[in-house]
């Protein structure tokens, strides 16, 4: 998956292109749908550093085999972004999470 298919699948289920953020909760992996998107005027940035971000993100997913789990959740899903209130996508990531998770300190 590329940033440009990321973009396309949020908008095609939400109509905006939704902010995208990786979160380490309670040791557990996130991908957070923000309710900022990229067609607000107050949003901090450009269309270029927008798809830049998705980029990285999917690279994350790409490298994690997190790809199906993102795509699946997303197109199940009856939430949606509202302010102050992301939706939180877990991904499992199996037997490698300890890989990717380090401990602050």
């Amino acid at each position: 998956m590329t940033g440009s298919e990321l973009h396309q699948l949020l908008l095609n289920k939400w109509g905006y292109s939704y902010d995208i953020q990786v979160r380490r909760i309670k040791g557990r992996i996130f991908v957070q749908v923000m309710w900022k998107y990229l067609e607000q005027v107050s949003f901090p940035l450009s269309q270029q550093e927008y798809i830049e971000h998705l980029n990285a993100i999917t690279n994350y997913l790409n490298a994690w085999g997190g790809v199906e789990q993102v795509t699946s959740f997303i197109a199940k899903t009856r939430e949606r972004p509202r302010l102050g209130k992301a939706v939180s996508i877990p991904l499992d990531l199996g037997d490698r999470a300890s890989e990717w998770i380090l401990d602050d300190g």
